[in-house]
């Protein structure tokens, strides 16, 4: 499609309200899919940090025990 002006580039023929919205939404889900995926990257990160610190504190306690 040519527009003869960045005005009716805007205007997209009379659609504008419906091929921004378009583009909105698009945006949004994406940028919402983006933040879900890094804080459930974080928050598994976390998740295995505290597994990995819990099993040490076994051993530990394990190897103490031994030694009593």
């Amino acid at each position: 499609m040519h527009f003869d002006s960045f005005s009716d580039f805007l205007a997209m023929g009379g659609y504008a309200q419906y091929v921004w919205a378009a583009y909105g939404i698009s945006f949004g889900a994406l940028l919402w899919l983006i933040i879900s995926s890094l804080n459930t990257k974080r928050r598994l990160a976390a998740e295995i940090k505290n597994k990995i610190a819990r099993e040490q504190r076994i051993k530990e306690a394990e190897k103490l025990e031994n030694t009593l």
